[in-house]
């Protein structure tokens, strides 16, 4: 099985104020529909951890992890998209320096 990187974007919203964002997971996936679920295990791993009052685990397997859960804070995963992840640094890409 061939894994590739891959980028979980899941919208959030702060319950208490009216703050809004979007939590970012990468990691190692064989398509979209693993990414997700990948992504949405470790985050749920880390509330449980947080919930527990111990630290959240670190990276899992495939570069999984979760950092950042805080408390009044909501996942929208119904509407969390996936997709390869792309090095916005990567060599491959155009720079505006380039001539």
């Amino acid at each position: 099985m061939y894994l590739e990187f891959y980028e979980v974007d899941v919208p959030i919203h702060d319950t208490t104020r009216a703050q809004h964002g979007v939590h970012v997971f990468t990691g190692k996936a064989s398509s979209v529909t693993e990414a997700l679920a990948r992504a949405h295990q470790v985050y749920d791993a880390a509330r449980a951890a947080r919930q527990a009052g111990l630290e959240a685990p670190g990276q899992q397997d495939g570069g999984w992890g979760a950092r950042g859960v805080r408390d009044g804070w909501e996942l929208d995963w119904a509407a969390a998209k996936a997709g390869r992840w792309s090095n916005p640094n990567g060599w491959t890409r155009k720079t505006p320096y380039e001539l």
